[in-house]
Order: structure tokens, then sequence, then C-alpha cells
């Protein structure tokens, strides 16, 4: 029997993916551990390795597909003892076969049909349900209560015949079940509108030139997710004006002492490490909102935002208030380049406690971000500039800074927010602080 090669989870929360390229094809001999293909998720693409020994006898996906669900077989690979050119042949002829065969049986074939079909229909509820309750992921259950689909009717293809998002496309709308629809008719009413606002469909302004790109998954996740934070998640903001002055004579001084090591600090790589330590001092920020309980974390993990080719990743310097700048320093390097080539490992970016965006490289003075779900915070960086500053009773001029923290109020009161934006400042003023 041949060996099928499915389509891998390679993150918790993947239900597809791209197959992006192949790197083998049919006739080549493998061997485990060999790199057989690279596989794009909504994060990044990465490899996906041989686990078998054998020879690519069918590719059963071309790469560039997009939206194949996990475990689905997207190649065959023959054992060692097996004749690689006959995996394939005996589906080939089957299909001669069956060809052939129908005039035969035209007249009782009619009269099957109908049958097999009647019969069919209620298969998708067998397996999408255990007893009265339908098996489905709680995305699932809350857009098929929003679009009015029966989950009962609806095919699972997750794992024991769960039914996933991607199960509920093409599914009939407005038949939901009765005590489903009456719980849900005022929230399916203000879904609506939402729903029918696909303003990408809409069509370019006659006469202007244009160009349509297919989005990427990696955009599709990013849209999604950032509209159900915004939608969702109560955002409260505070801002605080930064004097970075002694933080970054401090950075000078510690490059002179790191230069010999190769090592070089950023003033983000100082920005995560106080980041982290206020998050320890207030640990009222350092949450997580879970309906009906709080999750509080006993170390910080600062996810980074990054930009890459097509969108956003967020690489994660785990235990940040612990580490030392330079090691902060040469994790963030290093998370960076992987994350701009699509090389990073899902434990890399999956997680965090909180986040922290800089777009003060680019002479963005302030900004608020979206919370990136489910955590309850981030960190909005601004650009440093000369401005006017007070300093005792004194007026002078200063490197000022501008950071926005924007808080998931379900989780953090503001007065827990605004301690923690008082510690962040403090310790970005007094960097010594933070080292200590």
């Amino acid at each position: 029997m041949p060996i099928e090669l499915k389509m891998p989870a390679l993150s918790p929360t993947m239900e597809e993916g791209t197959l992006a390229k192949w790197l083998v094809k049919e006739g080549d001999t493998v061997k485990s551990g060999d790199i057989l293909a690279e596989i794009e998720t909504d994060k990044a693409t990465m490899e996906f390795e041989a686990v078998d020994e054998g020879t690519v006898s069918k590719i059963v996906i071309p790469e560039g597909t997009d939206g194949v669900k996990v475990g689905a077989v997207i190649a065959l690979i023959a054992g060692e003892d097996e004749d690689s050119s006959a995996e394939s042949a005996p589906k080939e002829e089957a299909k001669p076969k069956a060809d052939e065969a129908p005039p035969k049986e035209a007249k009782p074939e009619p009269k099957k049909e109908p049958e097999v079909a009647a019969k069919a229909a209620p298969a998708p509820a067998a397996r999408a349900s255990d007893g009265d309750r339908v098996k489905a992921s709680p995305l699932a259950r809350r857009l098929a209560e929003q679009q009015g689909v029966d989950l009962s009717a609806v095919k699972g293809s997750g794992p024991g015949g769960r039914v996933v998002k991607a199960d509920l496309e093409g599914a009939p709308k407005g038949e939901a079940k009765p005590a489903e629809a009456a719980r849900s008719e005022e929230p399916a009413k203000a879904a609506a509108p939402a729903k029918a606002e696909p303003v990408a469909a809409a069509p370019a302004p006659e006469g202007v030139p244009s160009e349509t790109t297919k989005l990427s998954g990696m955009r599709k996740v990013i849209a999604r997710r950032l509209t159900e934070s915004k939608q969702n998640v109560p955002h409260i903001y505070l801002t605080v004006d930064i004097n970075l002055d002694k933080l970054l004579a401090l950075r000078t001084e510690l490059n002179k002492g790191l230069e010999s090591r190769g090592v070089k600090l950023s003033v983000n790589d100082m920005l995560i490490k106080a980041q982290a330590v206020a998050l320890m001092e207030v640990p009222e920020c350092n949450v997580q909102f879970g309906g009906d309980t709080l999750i509080s974390f006993k170390r910080a993990d600062i996810s980074v935002a990054v930009s890459i080719p097509g969108g956003l990743i967020t690489p994660i310097i785990a235990s940040a208030d612990t580490k030392a700048l330079s090691v902060i320093a040469t994790e963030m390097k290093d998370l960076a380049a992987r994350a701009r080539d699509g090389k990073l490992q899902p434990q890399e970016y999956q997680g965090g406690t909180a986040s922290l965006s800089n777009m003060g490289m680019y002479g963005i003075k302030q900004f608020e971000a979206v919370i990136n779900p489910p955590q309850a915070m981030i960190l909005a960086i601004g650009a440093g500039e000369k401005r006017p500053y007070v300093i005792g009773d004194e007026l002078t001029v200063a490197t000022i800074m501008s950071a926005t923290g924007s808080f998931d109020h379900r989780a953090i009161d503001g007065a827990d927010g605004a301690r923690f934006m008082a510690a962040f400042k403090r310790l970005v003023e007094a960097p010594l602080g933070m080292l200590a």
C-alpha cells in the first residue's frame, strides 16, 4: 500500500494552507528528513519534511494550490518494495472501466441513485453530531448562528466530524434551528450589515487604471483578526510622553562595551525590556480575558511586531523581564531576519502575554495599535524627536517619545493601565532601574 502524505497542521489554529512549492517530483526517491515541500500558513512559509522512505509515486495536490485543508492527501509515496509506477495506474485504469460500465447498467442506475441520495442526505448530520449536540468549533457555531445555518445539515471536515469555519462556505442560509433562531435573532440582524459589506469585492471606478491582486492567506487572517478585535474587544487608550535622553545615553555606553562581542542594542530592544519589567511591576496588566475567567501570567513574553512582505508577524521574546539586553538584542535580530524569510517555527510567533509595535522609524509621532487577541494589551511606540520640555521648573529641549497603551477594558481597568504606563515611563527615563 502507498504511504499517504497529508497536509500537516503547522499550528494549533491552522485549518487550511497553501501548498506553495514542491521540492520533489514524481519518481524522486526520498528518505526521512528530506524537505518535500514549502507550505504557506497564515503567518509563515514552512518546510514539510519526509518521515518515511520511498519513491514519490504521485503528487495529488499541485504547487500553488490555495485552501488545502489539514489532513487532505497531497502526495503518495511507494515503499522500497513497491512499484512506484504502478501506484497511480490502478486509479487511471479504473476510470475507463467505470465509463464502459454505465451503458450496460444504464436502466437500473436511475432507480438506485435517488435511493442513494436519499440515504446520503442525513449523513452529514450523523457525522457532525453526537446525540442531539452538533460537534462544531466555537467560531463555526458563532458564524452559523449569525448566518442562520443549520449545523446539523453541515458535513464536518474537522477531527471526528467536527464542523469548522471552512465547512460553512456554500452551506444553505436561513435554516437555523427554531431555538437558535429565536435566541440569536437580534444578534444576527446586528451582524448582517458587517457581513453585507464586501468592500474588496466592489468594482473599481470606471476609467481609473487599477490592478486587482488576490489576498494571501496571511492578509485574509490579518483582516479577519483585526476586525474581530475591534468589534469584540473594548479598547481603552492611554498615552504618555517620555524623555529618552538618559536611555539614549545609556545605549551609547552599552554599545561601546558590547562592540567586541558583535552586539548592538537598538532603542527597541531596550523598550522591550522596559515593557516586560513594567508588566511584572503591574501584574494586573499581564493578563488575558477568558470569558468568565481571568488568566494571570507569571512571566512577560513580549510579541514584537515585525513588518514582512504581504503582512505582519509578531515573533516572541520569551521571559523578556529576566533576560539581559544583549540577549534580547541577539534574539530579536535573529527572529526578525527569519520572520522576513518566512522561517519562523509556530512556537516562535504564537503566544505572548503582551505586544509591542514601534513605528518611530517611520517618523510616526503617535498612534493607537489594535490589540492582538487573546492578549489584553499592546504598546504603540512613536518617534523620538526634539521637543520643548519642562524639567523641574525650567523649559528646555529634550528628546521626547509618545507611547500609547491599548488595553482590553474587560480585563484591565483604566487605573491599572495608567499604573503600567507610569511604570513604563519611569523605567525608560531612569533606565538603570530595569537593569538592576
